[in-house]
């Protein structure tokens, strides 16, 4: 989210990253299983757009209100989203899942990450918590209906983040 010096949004919260991580493009090692070297292969197509990003926001230092990244009310507006109540309920669920979980009733939290998944299915943030604190691999596991290597390939890697709208 960018925010003038007015204290006006001028782009909405939007998933950026300002560079590549180092990891994606290091070599697989060869004593990788075949899972952990199919999940490397697909963050490499993983779509983040860093140059594009920083260079935008550049810009916007650079030139303020007059940067063409700079958007406008109507257009900050069109592009946030609204929250449905089921995103609502899903954080809620997926709160209540940390909570029990950190309190060491780890399986009362199952159901509300499965709750939260079932409510809002294209929030990763939800899934690969929930994944990683049965596995940290994040691979399948009998509590879950998905693992981040099946719903990646499912989706495509390249879709795991929208498109920047630059």
């Amino acid at each position: 989210m960018w925010i003038d010096e007015q204290g006006t949004i001028v782009r909405p919260p939007e998933p950026a990253m300002p560079a590549r991580p180092a990891f994606a493009d290091m070599p697989i090692p060869e004593d990788l299983d075949e899972r952990r070297k199919a999940a490397l292969m697909e963050v490499r197509k993983i779509r983040i757009q860093p140059e594009k990003y920083v260079a935008a926001l550049r810009d916007w230092v650079a030139n303020g209100s007059g940067s063409r990244y700079a958007l406008s009310e109507e257009e900050v507006i069109r592009r946030s989203r609204g929250r449905p109540v089921e995103a609502s309920m899903a954080a809620a669920h997926f709160e209540l899942g940390q909570h029990l979980h950190r309190s060491g009733h780890q399986r009362d939290a199952v159901p509300h990450f499965r709750e939260a998944h079932r409510l809002q299915p294209d929030n990763w943030t939800y899934r690969r918590q929930a994944w990683s604190m049965i596995d940290p691999r994040q691979g399948p596991t009998e509590e879950y209906d998905g693992d981040w290597l099946s719903d990646v390939r499912a989706i495509g890697a390249e879709n795991y983040y929208p498109a920047l709208e630059m």
